[in-house]
């Protein structure tokens, strides 16, 4: 599940809203661009799932197509509350009962109520003799799911990763000459909001929050007898023409997600292996809707930056007109596909 590096892959990140696809290349100077691109699914008939699925097949050829790679080898990810990564600690255990202990570890911490469970951990390095490390346990119908759409897509799905530990790796990979500890990333989406830590020594903390941008757009919506397609509409649009009872309703619908940020940092801050954290990186397709980031920065005691991570990339199709669209979606939609960013830079 975490991966080697090795071949050139494709990062594939398929969201509730959209699909994102890039493919970087590592050089001496740091990661180049070498393809990118975002489709939005498109809901033609919204009414069950085994539509939603075609609706979202239809967006990963689409951006396939419009990506133009050559390569079908891809990373793919999960995430979101069907997802967890836990710590573990044991007394000193043998090599050969790692994997049993770990199993049975997993069922006892899974959040979510299934007994068809996928497993995979790291081991860390530990001074006291203990088996230590951390373990991800995912909800084996979502893995399965990925990776039918992935094979319908004619994608070849070497790795299946997690999205959270992605971000992570996108800003380890980028950030690995600068000061890391005190930062966090915030990833909102559509569906869910993920923070995403690397404590003291490499320990990852994550925490799935359930309020993300589909809830903030209803509440606004139903306080104005909008929809919510025409709120989002709005929003994505020329901020000077939200009316302030819009904008009023839209900062009152991001009170509990700020109340979610705050008592994550306050737990984050309680545990041992951790900093406090001091900035806050914002990204996810979320991070785009209005002025989000702007407000959080207004409400939050703490460094809060929208986040994209193709900022300091080169693109390798810089100097030709296909170039300058991959700039331009980079540009504009780089917050939104930085966890596509983190899997394409696993390799195998």
């Amino acid at each position: 599940m975490f991966g080697l590096r090795g071949n050139e892959v494709i990062g594939v990140d398929i969201g509730s809203f959209s699909v994102k696809i890039v493919q970087l290349r590592k050089t001496n100077s740091g990661w180049m661009v070498t393809a990118a691109g975002i489709v939005d699914i498109t809901e033609r008939r919204p009414d069950s799932s085994g539509h939603r699925e075609a609706d979202t097949l239809r967006a990963v050829l689409n951006c396939l197509r419009l990506i133009r790679v050559k390569t079908n080898l891809a990373v793919c990810g999960v995430g979101g509350p069907q997802v967890a990564v836990r710590n573990f600690e044991f007394p000193a255990v043998p090599d050969e009962e790692i994997e049993r202990a770990i199993q049975l570890e997993a069922r006892q911490v899974c959040p979510f109520n299934t007994n068809d469970i996928a497993v995979d951990y790291r081991l860390m390095p530990d001074s006291n003799g203990k088996t230590q490390g951390y373990l991800v346990v995912a909800d084996n119908q979502l893995v399965k799911s990925m990776a039918r759409l992935a094979k319908k897509a004619r994608l070849d799905c070497a790795l299946m990763d997690v999205n959270e530990l992605a971000l992570l790796n996108c800003f380890n990979e980028l950030e690995k000459q600068r000061k890391k500890q005190g930062t966090a990333i915030l990833c909102i989406g559509n569906s869910h909001t993920s923070m995403v830590i690397e404590g003291d020594n490499g320990w990852p903390f994550i925490r799935n929050l359930n309020y993300a941008g589909d809830s903030i757009l209803k509440r606004v919506a139903a306080e104005n007898d909008m929809t919510p397609e025409s709120v989002k509409a709005m929003f994505f649009g020329d901020p000077r023409e939200i009316q302030p009872e819009i904008q009023h309703s839209f900062e009152n619908a991001c009170s509990r997600l700020i109340t979610d940020i705050n008592n994550t940092v306050r737990y984050y801050g309680a545990q041992r292996r951790s900093s406090d954290i001091q900035k806050i990186l914002i990204c996810g397709g979320f991070a785009l809707f209005g002025e989000l980031v702007k407000f959080l920065d207004s409400q939050l005691q703490l460094e809060i930056k929208l986040w994209n991570p193709y900022e300091n990339m080169r693109c390798q199709l810089a100097r030709n007109p296909r170039g300058a669209l991959v700039k331009g979606i980079l540009r504009k939609n780089g917050p939104a596909m930085a966890v596509a960013a983190g899997l394409a830079m696993r390799s195998i």
